[in-house]
């Protein structure tokens, strides 16, 4: 057996979260709710950069993950909404230009603390964790800026309707090269942000979905996803428990 898991957040890449410690602290929540203004410049300076190859950034203002990618599919069955890109792109609508383990370590730099991955044995238990709602800035055809929902771009093929569910931060896991000793993250293979159920994602639906080819339940929502390759902003922000909230 060369490979074996281990679960220790301990092991989220703490040189990252050293930097972005250094960058300026964090302001008040705004309510999840309301859809983010993040500035397309991502040189503004309520962003701080999380990567020095990824296309990662920290909102500190409004408490945000915020990534950029490109569209990779706008048809068929899907198994996640994002992947990092170079993954599993012929499953996912978004292809995200970082790390999964970048994502994990954002969330948690903002707050976030990571719930438990889906279990399927000896019965199934769902993913929990905090609320991430996620939202995706493009521009359209004529230069106008849009932003969405991601769930508006994910169908539920029994209703015909936009995706229903909220995705939870799950927090995937690791796995140990017993010959290297050498640490790695499960969702670099893909599972960031999960419509399908995988014991490996980071993000992931609180439901029973399955990763079987013959009962995917959701497909892309292809009249509300831009041309292929068009560039997109993915935002995500932990929801605000009900008791932090202000007045």
């Amino acid at each position: 057996m060369r490979f074996k898991v281990a679960t220790c957040e301990g092991l989220i890449l703490t040189a990252l979260l050293a930097a972005v410690a250094r960058g300026q602290e964090a302001q008040p929540k705004t309510n999840p709710q309301t859809p983010p203004a993040v500035a397309d410049d991502a040189a503004n300076k309520d962003l701080v950069r999380l990567s020095e190859k990824g296309e990662i950034w920290l909102d500190l203002k409004r408490k945000a993950v915020v990534v950029d990618g490109q569209v990779c599919l706008r048809e068929g069955t899907l198994e996640m909404f994002a992947c990092p890109k170079g993954t599993k792109e012929h499953e996912s609508i978004v292809a995200l230009n970082c790390k999964a383990q970048e994502v994990h370590a954002g969330l948690l730099r903002i707050g976030a603390v990571a719930g438990t991955t889906v279990r399927f044995d000896p019965e199934y238990k769902a993913a929990t964790g905090p609320v991430v709602d996620i939202y995706v800035l493009w521009k359209d055809s004529e230069g106008k800026a849009r932003q969405v929902r991601a769930q508006e771009w994910v169908k539920n093929s029994k209703t015909g309707k936009a995706l229903e569910y909220d995705w939870v931060f799950a927090g995937s896991g690791f796995w140990k090269d017993e010959e290297t000793g050498q640490q790695r993250y499960q969702a670099e293979s893909g599972d960031l942000i999960c419509v399908s159920n995988f014991p490996s994602a980071t993000l992931d639906l609180p439901i029973e979905s399955s990763q079987a080819n013959d009962s995917l339940l959701f497909t892309a929502f292809t009249a509300n996803i831009p041309a292929k390759t068009t560039k997109v902003r993915v935002v995500m922000i932990p929801r605000q428990k009900a008791e932090e909230k202000k007045p």
